[in-house]
């Protein structure tokens, strides 16, 4: 039987809504999508992009009207995709839906429109009040990030034991793997202190964690300029960055097209598209790229399966 899945129908100024109608037929032999945008908005956009809404095409009315002004930040479309990501989680919160699927939103529309997050996963933690986990990547590779998005020179300050090693045992628990490696933060891991003092904290957060779990999950700090190395990976698939690009940049470098986002450590399964609104392309009748939110639904079935 075929799960429900919500789907966060995402920044309408944007590819979102081209991705999910190209690919209904798809994704219905996967699951039952029920996508979170009202029919006029689907109708305008469709409209523009020329396209034919499917019959069987079940949408859950997100509220809200505006006009779609493609590639553009605008506050009423950063609003609208906050609404449809809210309607996608309450669905699935009250079990009408077995997963939440999100299409990619744009940060600059949310914080025009005085949203207070930066992203999905920041949702999540403040709606269900756990940590949430942002873990991306694809079958080959995965990387957790310990802190998102948050500007560079803030990282350091953020690396303490105690957190680190609290975030490191939800991780385990959430994804049951027993080599997971986890990155330092300077170059070189700091040589033994020579170039900082941070791993000093990743190395005895990795210390308790692996006693907390009475195994030797943990490995680290691995040196990260080395850490994604081709050799690397083939004994290693799970790693911890400290930092967003430092697990994002050779992640998408690797694995751009096929990778996703996972929230973990959360009450209900989330997936999501790896890749944002592409503003460059919307409504322009080129040909997206696909994989990735395939693969997110793909996930999202997995986990529920697993679940069950």
């Amino acid at each position: 039987m075929r799960p429900k899945i919500a789907i966060s129908i995402g920044d309408l100024n944007g590819i979102g809504i081209q991705i999910a109608l190209q690919n209904h037929e798809k994704i219905k032999k996967l699951c039952k999508p029920i996508y979170c945008i009202n029919k006029k908005m689907l109708n305008q956009a469709a409209t523009l992009l020329n396209l034919h809404v499917p019959k069987d095409f079940e949408i859950f009315k997100t509220k809200g009207e505006f006009e779609i002004k493609a590639g553009q930040v605008s506050k009423k479309s950063g609003k609208y995709s906050y609404n449809s990501f809210i309607d996608a989680i309450t669905l699935t919160k009250q079990k009408q839906t077995s997963a939440v699927v999100t299409l990619p939103i744009n940060k600059e529309s949310w914080n025009k429109a005085k949203i207070d997050f930066k992203g999905h996963t920041e949702v999540l933690r403040s709606y269900f009040g756990q940590n949430a986990i942002m873990m991306l990547g694809c079958k080959k590779m995965f990387v957790a990030l310990y802190t998102e998005h948050i500007a560079l020179k803030k990282v350091p300050k953020k690396i303490k034991e105690e957190e680190l090693t609290t975030f490191l045992c939800d991780f385990y628990k959430n994804v049951k793997q027993d080599n997971i490696q986890v990155l330092g933060l300077n170059p070189h891991a700091s040589d033994n202190g020579v170039l900082g003092n941070e791993e000093v904290e990743i190395f005895k957060a990795i210390k308790n964690a692996n006693r907390i779990l009475k195994k030797s999950i943990f490995k680290g700090p691995i040196v990260p300029d080395t850490a994604f190395s081709k050799a690397n990976r083939k004994s290693c698939k799970y790693f911890v960055c400290m930092y967003h690009d430092q697990g994002l940049a050779p992640l998408k470098a690797l694995y751009f097209d096929q990778s996703i986002n996972v929230s973990l450590n959360l009450p209900i399964i989330r997936t999501s598209v790896d890749h944002g609104t592409a503003f460059d392309i919307a409504y322009k009748n080129k040909e997206v790229n696909s994989k990735s939110y395939i693969n997110a639904v793909k996930e999202a079935v997995n986990l529920i399966n697993t679940k069950v």
